[in-house]
């Protein structure tokens, strides 16, 4: 047993310094993803705040120590996604054209648009893998899903983006 599941066994008991220290390890991690849904960074600061108070409270419901940064993501996709629903915002960021390798011409607009015409499972395990860069497994574990339903996911949400940014063949004619 790691030093982590030593600590969120303790934490799961009721020691408070040990739920500190869990978030201080995976405070960064519930940032990114908070942002990665929300950009706006006072927004994922609330964020933040919000989810540890979450966990806090429902700390004793966790079964598996290993899993408690898993768990705790968790809680901040299910926050987020709950606050996107709520303000009908777009998930938006730069450094995912990059990561995809796809070219910079794309306008921001078209992007959001792109972005907004996904449904929320195709944005979020595109955040999930982009952002976070998590692996299928860990993505996986997350969603509470089989490896093999995560690759198909995440195949239909980059074609989907693919299909809405590439430039339809009937604009080509010369």
């Amino acid at each position: 047993m790691n030093s982590t599941d030593k600590l969120v066994k303790k934490a799961v008991r009721g020691d408070d310094q040990a739920f500190l220290q869990l978030l201080h390890i995976n405070k960064i991690d519930l940032y990114k993803t908070a942002l990665s849904f929300l950009r706006n960074e006072e927004d994922a600061l609330e964020a933040v705040q919000e989810v540890t108070y979450r966990a806090y409270k429902s700390i004793r419901s966790l079964k598996e120590p290993a899993y408690f940064k898993t768990w705790l993501i968790r809680i901040m996709i299910n926050y987020c996604n709950d606050q996107l629903k709520k303000n009908k915002r777009v998930v938006l960021n730069d450094e995912f054209l990059k990561q995809q390798g796809m070219k910079e011409n794309y306008g921001f607009l078209e992007l959001a648009d792109a972005l907004n015409s996904l449904d929320d499972r195709s944005r979020e395990i595109l955040s999930l893998k982009y952002f976070q860069d998590m692996k299928i497994k860990e993505i996986a574990e997350t969603l509470q899903c089989p490896e093999g339903t995560v690759k198909t996911w995440l195949n239909k949400a980059l074609k989907a983006l693919r299909d809405k940014l590439e430039p339809k063949g009937d604009d080509l004619h010369v």
